[in-house]
């Protein structure tokens, strides 16, 4: 009888711990919506991380993280927005371009969203504005329109002689058309002939070069967009097989063998997503939170690969850039 009870006892004891266990609350949730693949956003879903846990919470111990990519195919953003704002999820996290970013202000107008994107998000109508989103999202702009000029203007340094520039911009994003006007501005400006071609998947990337080899442009701006940006090492292989000197907008890009880049910090810009989002897990509510802005823009040329294309790079523009490499 004694045995019976100390057994009784003891299962009891063990009991407890796994009743606790089952009690727990689930772990918040983010939805990760990303207009790209997985594959291709694995540096940037390292930064993301690198800020949650700059906020205090860490995958698989204090958060959940629900993933959907749209693998460059943003006509399915919308579904897969929806799908999240169903979960439900504590926050949807919408990166990899302005489309993620409008699918998940579709999908909820309860859910906080906090994004990442190239363009004005006043005008792509998820904020009020920016120091004043209301509403429920916020998050990380560089104003991508603004950026094409200075580009423009960095390739015509490099190669004063162009008389011939193409553009290349993807027609799915809602910032090709800025990125247009701004081009344009600055070709009209010096004086250049501008050349525009569009592709909105791998292959149309293909035979826009085709058609560009048989144009014989004197120079290529590369157009910011989530696909383009992951795409990189795309470009860089067709703008060598064509010799055209390129411009891009991330540093990656020149770090693989592409010839120059002008812009924001991608990897710091996703840190800051994820410090945002982590900001509001802990309860901060979106509308109080400012639409972050780059305040740093890194000039990145790549020597080795001007030697490739016959370039001599301009002494006054190696001293301003902030890396050359070799």
């Amino acid at each position: 009888m004694k045995r019976r009870r100390i057994v009784a006892a003891s299962a009891g004891a063990w009991a407890l711990p796994r009743a606790a266990r089952a009690q727990r609350p689930p772990l918040p949730v983010i939805g990760y919506l990303s207009g790209v693949s997985r594959a291709e956003s694995e540096d940037r879903l390292a930064a993301f991380r690198r800020g949650l846990e700059q906020a205090g919470y860490s995958e698989g111990r204090n958060v959940a993280i629900e993933f959907r990519f749209a693998d460059g195919d943003y006509t399915r953003l919308q579904a897969l927005a929806t799908e999240l704002a169903r979960q439900p999820v504590n926050l949807i996290v919408a990166v990899g371009g302005p489309r993620a970013a409008q699918a998940a202000k579709a999908a909820t107008s309860t859910v906080p969203i906090v994004f990442t994107l190239g363009g004005d998000p006043v005008k792509f109508a998820l904020v009020h504005s920016l120091s004043r989103p209301g509403g429920n999202a916020t998050g990380i702009s560089f104003l991508t329109a603004d950026l094409m000029p200075k580009r423009f203007e960095l390739l015509r340094e490099l190669l004063p002689r162009s008389k011939r520039v193409a553009v290349m911009l993807n027609p799915n994003t809602p910032s090709a058309e800025d990125q247009l006007k701004g081009a344009q501005a600055a070709a009209r400006a010096s004086g250049t002939q501008l050349l525009v071609a569009r592709a909105g998947s791998e292959t149309e990337i293909d035979s826009a070069f085709a058609t560009l080899a048989k144009e014989r442009p004197d120079a290529l701006l590369i157009g910011t967009d989530a696909l383009f940006g992951t795409r990189h090492k795309q470009f860089i292989a067709l703008s060598a097989r064509h010799a055209l000197p390129a411009v891009y907008e991330q540093r990656s890009a020149v770090v693989d063998g592409g010839l120059m880049s002008y812009g924001p910090s991608i990897t710091e810009s996703y840190v800051q997503t994820g410090v945002y989002a982590g900001r509001v897990l802990a309860g901060a509510r979106p509308q109080e939170l400012p639409v972050l802005q780059p305040t740093k823009f890194e000039l990145v040329i790549n020597r080795s690969t001007a030697r490739t294309l016959g370039l001599v790079i301009p002494q006054a523009l190696l001293l301003r850039a902030d890396e050359v490499i070799e």
